[in-house]
């Protein structure tokens, strides 16, 4: 039953997933390490767990400790032997999960540790899942400061095309909102690609644009 309410619990899938990556990540040598998380749903359901789970698994083990003696003795009578065995190591799990979640609730919180970046593209809705990641981050303290604009296109002077110079205007309209509303922010500008990034070659290349700013020939 216990390991039935534990998995119904909001955000254990999120939780056992982060605290076993960060168990990790603790046993290796790494300056940074970058999540490339799920589209905006699926990450405020990340942002929101360690404050929901943590709520959840206080009650859960509350209960525990109040069902436990009772599990036992109705496991005795009905002659369930490895019943008690099997509750007492769901038990040392739940309470050894509180300081994992906890330490993760404290490290998504610090700036210094933990930082967001976010990825969009020059559209209505794209922005809109922006600005609603941005202030969820700012409602639980949780710090970001750069944001990405990917796919931008960039006519050629050269060679006109209509579609281009018509989805340049489109995107315009949305680039001017998006610097109106992150003036403080690290706004960075990429371009649409001809070809895909795959390779070592391909993403060394890349990452300069968000280093240094692209410049449309």
């Amino acid at each position: 039953m216990l390991f039935d309410i534990t998995n119904s619990l909001p955000g254990i899938d999120e939780a056992m997933s982060y605290a076993e990556v960060m168990k990790l990540v603790q046993g290796l040598d790494f300056s940074v390490v970058v999540f490339d998380t799920a589209p905006t749903g699926h990450t405020l359901r990340l942002l929101a767990f360690p404050d929901i789970f943590e709520q959840g698994l206080t009650k859960i083990v509350r209960l525990k400790n109040k069902i436990g003696p009772l599990f036992s003795q109705i496991s005795g009578m009905m002659g369930m032997q490895q019943g008690p065995s099997d509750f007492e190591q769901i038990s040392k799990k739940l309470d050894d999960l509180i300081p994992t979640i906890r330490k993760i609730n404290e490290q998504f919180h610090n700036p210094e540790m933990t930082t967001f970046v976010g990825v969009c593209i020059a559209e209505f809705l794209s922005l809109f899942e922006t600005e609603r990641l941005v202030q969820t981050l700012a409602k639980h303290g949780i710090d970001i400061h750069n944001i990405i604009v990917n796919q931008l296109v960039y006519p050629s002077k050269i060679h006109p095309c209509s579609l281009c110079g018509s989805r340049k205007r489109l995107q315009t309209k949305y680039l001017d909102q998006i610097q109106d509303l992150y003036e403080d922010f690290n706004v960075v500008k990429v371009p649409l690609l001809e070809d895909e990034v795959r390779g070592k070659e391909s993403l060394e290349k890349f990452s300069e644009m968000l280093i240094t700013p692209y410049t449309s020939l």
